[in-house]
């Protein structure tokens, strides 16, 4: 992830405290901030698209869906970030009164970007395996088409890819099924 980070080691009190102002977000892994760049047309639509599948489908169940804006804590990683799809479908368990840390995701989804693919897909999912309630991790390219879907198991994740339009994968956690015609609509790719 090419970001730049802080140099000088902060608390977790200290980032939220700070984050909490900020314009812009960052992300908090061992002391040290790094910031978020900002998002491409695709990488919004895509997002939208998820967001906009989710509320159909879950809206009349005890489920929430959360786009960007909402932070994850990972405890035992030491890590504060912005997934870019959050969904938990038990009680929403939070970090501290502000209810703007989310620390049980049922399933989180990130749109992959040229900077922070390999993150994404390596240490950031490491991280993100150490959660408990996380059953479902779903990477998304917004340069093909290419859906890479994780589903816990008991002692592994199982990894299936999709990487044709007329696909559709079930989330199994949540009982959604999104179609990569859906997920992809209006997004060209060059």
């Amino acid at each position: 992830m090419e970001t730049t980070a802080t140099r000088t080691l902060l608390t977790p009190e200290e980032y939220l405290a700070r984050e909490r102002k900020a314009l812009t977000k960052s992300e908090y892994r061992d002391g040290r901030i790094y910031a978020m760049p900002g998002a491409s047309r695709k990488h919004n639509l895509i997002t939208a698209h998820i967001v906009g599948e989710f509320y159909i489908q879950l809206r009349d169940r005890s489920c929430e869906v959360y786009p960007s804006d909402m932070r994850v804590k990972v405890s035992a990683a030491g890590l504060y970030t912005y997934p870019d799809v959050i969904v938990v479908c038990d009680e929403p368990r939070f970090d501290d009164t502000h209810f703007d840390t989310l620390l049980n995701p049922t399933v989180l989804i990130e749109v992959l970007s040229p900077s922070t693919a390999a993150y994404d897909r390596g240490e950031k999912f490491t991280s993100y395996q150490k959660l408990d309630s996380l059953c479902e991790y779903v990477l998304i390219s917004q340069d093909s088409v290419c859906v890479e879907h994780y589903l816990r198991q008991e002692q592994d994740w199982d990894l299936t890819e999709f990487r044709s339009l007329d696909d559709v994968f079930r989330l199994v956690s949540i009982d959604c099924e999104l179609s990569l015609q859906a997920i992809y609509a209006k997004v060209q790719f060059s």
